[in-house]
């Protein structure tokens, strides 16, 4: 049986139609929050095989598969490229109405041409036909970037980064922008003293600053930031549970830093004092350099002890967690518009719930400086899927602006998650098309195709201003 991925894939209506084919599918790609590594564009990698590209890393398919009843050994363990493949295409056809489902087909016919649907009959068929593409020049890492139609790449990284990756790809003159985006949560990760101080300590020899006190600490961290900064950075991101805005004073937090440093634990209540400082101070720095800064706001990380002590983090026992969001975050925004020193922001929720607080949120800090300077980010992870992107798009648009929406990325550390983009795209254009099929707005063309336009590039390449 062939593929369902046809042209009209998820267009349900004839607008729908127009809008995608002629305005969503030509515009170019800015991904401008991915987690892909920029040394393999740096090294323009070659992948051996479709499981090194496709399911190194990708902790999305491993849930599957441990849930389809594959063992370890197949997912992060030492079984061969072709058993964790085999084991992979045994998984899909249970993947039906999972995104994974859709995503998998799509990114097989996108960059290889394959129609057949994956399945443990056609594993051995397509393994062999993806392996040869991906062993020819036309399939370096490079070459899948152009092949997508990327226009610029921001990456994830942490302050103690040497960005030489980043430095080897500009100078090489490749055509795509690539660019750091500053991630600093291990900064204020004070939970364990062991291993913060082993990052302070990481920090002070990259800053060649001496960190014995919290202003030594945020000169060091100034400094980093300033060399992202001639770096190409103008984007900051912090993976949080939830934001932080308890008061504290400049006396509370330097006796804070001082204990941590001796090696001795905090209380909550310092640990929370002590994030709301640093988050207060990361958005001083960004307003004060124009950046943008993003903040992913409500997961419950690494639920399983056992999987995380022998796997470590991000390996697919993460969660949605239910955190309260509302208060501090209004709290911190309003902190540093306060002081005139709110700087361009987006906002990414985990938990469906608080949709519409998002939504309503960034209603509160529009000042009229940008337009959609406080952004209700895309769907996000375990909402980066059809209902997920739908239930976003609406809370989006019945309580701000949807036409000024910068729009989709992959958050991916795969190079073949450009096609995320096209299915967001044409989950939008399937929106719009069904509201001028219902008459509930106009079918006016120009207008729609023109925001279409926008939402897919237009709109981010303005805002971010790079």
């Amino acid at each position: 049986m062939g593929s369902f991925i046809h042209d009209n894939f998820l267009l349900q209506t004839k607008t729908a139609q127009e809008l995608f084919h002629r305005h969503a599918a030509r515009m170019a790609i800015f991904d401008y929050h991915c987690h892909i590594p920029p040394q393999d564009i740096a090294i323009d990698r070659h992948f051996a095989n479709l499981t090194q590209i496709w399911l190194y890393g990708d902790h999305y398919k491993w849930r599957a598969m441990r849930t389809n009843g594959v063992d370890e050994k197949y997912c992060t363990g030492n079984a061969s490229d072709w058993e964790k493949f085999e084991k992979w295409a045994m998984t899909v056809p249970f993947t039906l109405r999972n995104p994974l489902y859709h995503w998998t087909h799509l990114e097989l016919k996108r960059f290889f041409g394959i129609d057949k649907l994956l399945s443990p009959a056609t594993a051995r068929e397509i393994w062999e036909t993806c392996n040869v593409k991906l062993n020819t020049p036309e399939y370096s890492v490079r070459n899948i970037i152009r092949m997508a139609n990327v226009h610029t790449i921001c990456t994830t990284d942490d302050p103690v980064d040497s960005l030489e990756h980043h430095r080897t790809i500009k100078a090489s003159g490749f055509e795509v922008r690539v660019l750091p985006a500053w991630r600093p949560d291990k900064a204020m990760m004070v939970e364990n003293s062991v291993t913060y101080n082993q990052y302070v300590d990481q920090l002070a020899a990259v800053s060649g600053i001496e960190i014995a006190t919290f202003p030594q600490l945020m000169e060091a961290l100034e400094k980093r930031h300033q060399f992202f900064h001639e770096n190409g950075c103008r984007l900051s991101d912090h993976g949080l549970e939830t934001a932080y805005a308890e008061d504290f004073t400049e006396k509370e937090i330097e006796a804070i830093f001082v204990k941590i440093r001796n090696g001795k634990t905090l209380n909550a209540e310092e640990i929370l004092k002590f994030k709301s400082c640093m988050l207060y101070e990361f958005g001083i720095m960004d307003h004060r350099r124009g950046w943008t800064q993003q903040f992913h706001l409500g997961a419950l990380r690494n639920n399983n002890t056992r999987l995380f002590r022998t796997l470590g983090p991000d390996t697919g026992f993460d969660s949605i967690g239910d955190f309260e969001i509302a208060r501090p975050l209004s709290r911190l925004l309003d902190r540093l518009d306060t002081k005139n020193r709110l700087a361009k922001t987006i906002l990414y929720n985990l938990n469906p719930r608080d949709n519409e607080l998002i939504g309503t949120m960034i209603g509160n800090f529009q000042d009229g400086s940008v337009p959609g300077k406080i952004q209700f980010g895309s769907g996000w992870w375990f909402l980066d899927q059809k209902d997920g992107m739908e239930k976003q798009i609406q809370a989006l648009s019945n309580l701000g602006l949807i036409s000024r929406f910068v729009g989709m990325l992959t958050d991916s550390r795969s190079f073949l998650s450009y096609t995320r983009h096209e299915y967001f795209r044409r989950i939008l254009c399937n929106i719009l098309g069904n509201d001028v099929e219902k008459g509930e707005i106009p079918a006016d063309m120009e207008l729609l195709g023109q925001m279409v336009e926008n939402i897919s590039f237009n709109n981010a390449y303005n805002y971010f201003g790079f």
